[in-house]
């Protein structure tokens, strides 16, 4: 097992303070000899300490460990309060950082069993058709 508290070094490039998104974008850089990865969880924290900030409003994405291990390269958000990054932040990003919820899957049999039942109707009856079958028989 691969020592998880042995020293990271994270180093920012092509830091942009972006005004019209209210945040901060830079890449990052994470040099992590002697352990395979660092978790976004650990990354955003030490990132949040970096820059004093929040490390809810820390959002990483994009990491990719370089072929031989040691470092690892990805993106690095930083916004300026919650409202904006739940207006700018993609849904499936939100989804992750846990500030909104996932919406509730149907099983995927049903959904195609619907998609092929309203291919058979045209306009305002394939919306009716495409709703769940009514229980009870006729």
């Amino acid at each position: 097992m691969a020592d998880t508290s042995a020293p990271v070094t994270i180093r920012t490039r092509k830091f942009i303070t972006n005004r019209l998104l209210a945040r901060r974008q830079f890449i990052v850089d994470v040099l992590h000899p002697n352990r395979p990865n660092v978790s976004k969880a650990e990354l955003s924290e030490r990132l949040a300490a970096i820059y004093k900030t929040d490390k809810e409003r820390v959002v990483t994405f994009g990491l990719k460990t370089i072929f031989g291990g040691g470092r690892s390269t990805g993106f690095g958000l930083i916004y300026d309060d919650e409202a904006s990054q739940k207006k700018f932040e993609p849904k499936h990003r939100l989804i992750r950082s846990g500030l909104t919820q996932a919406p509730p899957k149907t099983n995927r049999k049903l959904r195609k069993e619907r998609k092929n039942r309203a291919k058979k109707f045209r306009g305002t009856k394939k919306a009716k058709a495409a709703e769940p079958p009514k229980k009870g028989g006729k």
